[in-house]
């Protein structure tokens, strides 16, 4: 089985807002970026949209395309597009993850995150934060 995914790199003053898996959910417990599953017709950033206001309670402004991989679990094939995007309104909420947190590119490797995230984090961590 394969998915579409989308997520968002949002970043605030050097920290990048990441989410713990909630512990009923495949990969339970394990952190991510926020976002989800792209439905059938739906184009990418929409979705992001549509997913944020449902998990977090905001409203996003989606920017571009930071990278784009494939990653193969046991389970599924996921295709995820991980977009640049900013909270347009509203303040993040718990709304679905076990956890929330804003965290620099160091902390987030002391995080145990979805594998299919590791590239994402080495990424981060050789990359100049914004205003540097």
């Amino acid at each position: 089985m394969e998915i579409r995914v989308v997520a968002a790199l949002i970043e605030e003053g050097g920290k990048f807002l990441v989410c713990r898996r909630p512990a009923n959910k495949a990969r339970g417990l394990l952190w991510e970026f926020a976002g989800g599953k792209v439905e059938q017709g739906e184009e990418k950033a929409a979705a992001l949209v549509r997913e944020c206001r449902e998990e977090l309670g905001v409203e996003l402004d989606v920017g571009e395309v930071f990278t784009e991989l494939t990653h193969v679990y046991p389970d599924v094939t996921v295709r995820l597009t991980l977009f640049c995007a900013r909270i347009a309104a509203g303040v993040p909420q718990r709304l679905e993850h076990a956890e929330l947190r804003w965290a620099t590119p160091q902390e987030m490797l002391s995080l145990e995150f979805c594998p299919a995230d590791a590239p994402i984090l080495r990424m981060l961590a050789g990359r100049t934060p914004h205003g540097a």
